[in-house]
């Protein structure tokens, strides 16, 4: 007589896993939520601004609000989501965003635009990357890391998938409809999904913590990492909306300059495959610091050559960096801070983040029209530079930190 066997779960099966399906709702989810808010004005601003009666500055505006809101609030959201995870604030974000989308959509002035962007802010911490990035460490474990590099690569094809979405809406129902449609998608696919597959963190786990500072975060550790990542967000983000107008007034011609510019999205999709595939044998510090020696060789290229082939070097070489940096903003705080002061570090550091992500933009545009664009290559590169400095002074407090604790257990 064949004996009768009891199912049970295939570890060859991921789509069983609960980490694989939170890093697979999350992609989607963060997809929809950057495309339908922040990217939405790069595709739906001018229709918006002559609609609206604003200038396209303001109409661009929104997104800048967005982000500073978002810096705002990330610090007092940080001991919440140390203490009830992040899957109760992203179901309440999700909502939030779609609240947002629907007063654009309905939007009739100035006053009704900028409060919209006020609530997406709002969202936007609670539902964005910093939210997604602590559900993914709660359920994902000692495999953080690579659950965390999954994400972030899909991360990379927001604007690939959602601006050619977006244009091809807009052009079938108008820009109002296709806000509202969006709106519509943040709340029936994004809320449920937020709601289903994010680790459930009950209350009694988390009795023993009556402060949000039951793990200490190191202060130098935290200043040194902060003031790295807002440097190179900074510069990156600095870049995103003007490097076409750099590469022009360096001499190439708009074909040129168009196709340059779309190499970086390539390249930086390339150096977050770089990390993804490499993240088991390097440490999120190898994999930092050398993306951030990348930048400032980068500028070194442009200040040297306005040629066709060094803008396409430059492509690459800031491309690849500020992919491997989008990961190690993920990874690296694992690294350098306790497991459970994670939720509480990332939320924090989203504060000098968003606000150097803010002011990049305006800063660089008006050094380009005032200084030309050298002097904005000149800044950029100082602050690589300042940024790489910051990375390696982390690393050897690190590394001398670790040291001494090893010898005083020794002593001991």
């Amino acid at each position: 007589m064949r004996a009768v066997t009891t199912p049970t779960a295939d570890p060859l099966m991921p789509h069983r896993s609960p980490t694989v399906r939170a890093v697979a709702a999350l992609s989607l989810t963060q997809l929809i939520g950057w495309g339908a808010t922040f990217w939405l004005p790069a595709v739906t601003g001018p229709a918006m601004a002559d609609e609206l009666g604003m200038s396209l500055p303001m109409i661009m505006a929104g997104p800048t609000v967005m982000l500073v809101v978002m810096a705002m609030v990330s610090w007092p959201l940080s001991a919440v989501f140390e203490r009830h995870g992040a899957r109760p604030v992203m179901v309440l974000g999700s909502p939030l965003g779609a609240a947002g989308l629907l007063v654009i959509g309905l939007a009739d002035g100035p006053v009704t635009y900028a409060l919209a962007w006020v609530i997406l802010g709002l969202a936007g911490a609670s539902m964005l990357t910093t939210p997604a990035q602590i559900a993914v460490t709660e359920i994902a474990g000692e495999k953080a890391r690579e659950a965390l590099g999954v994400l972030i690569l899909a991360g990379g094809l927001t604007s690939t998938i959602m601006w050619p979405l977006t244009g091809l809406l807009q052009a079938q129902w108008g820009w109002r409809t296709t806000t509202l449609l969006y709106a519509a998608l943040i709340l029936l696919v994004c809320t449920p999904l937020h709601w289903a597959t994010l680790a459930r963190r009950p209350r009694e786990k988390f009795a023993a913590k009556t402060t949000a500072e039951a793990v200490p975060i190191d202060r130098s550790r935290f200043t040194l990492l902060a003031m790295s990542f807002a440097a190179n967000g900074f510069v990156t983000w600095g870049f995103a909306l003007t490097i076409i107008v750099l590469f022009e007034a360096g001499g190439l011609d708009h074909a040129s300059a168009l196709a340059a510019a779309a190499f970086i999205g390539i390249a930086q999709w390339a150096g977050r495959m770089a990390d993804f595939l490499g993240g088991r044998r390097w440490s999120s510090f190898v994999t930092g610091l050398a993306a951030s020696a990348l930048f400032p060789l980068s500028f070194i290229v442009l200040l040297l050559s306005s040629s066709f082939a060094s803008a396409m070097i430059f492509a690459t070489l800031y491309g690849v960096a500020g992919g491997i940096i989008a990961v190690t903003r993920a990874t690296l705080p694992l690294q350098i801070f306790p497991a459970g002061a994670y939720a509480r570090a990332s939320a924090r550091l989203a504060v000098p983040l968003n606000l150097s992500f803010a002011a990049a933009p305006p800063i660089f545009a008006a050094i380009m029209t005032s200084a030309g664009p050298h002097a904005a290559l000149w800044l950029a590169f100082a602050i690589s530079i300042f940024a790489f400095c910051a990375l390696l002074g982390l690393l050897l407090l690190h590394r001398g930190t670790d040291h001494a604790s090893q010898q005083s257990k020794i002593e001991s």
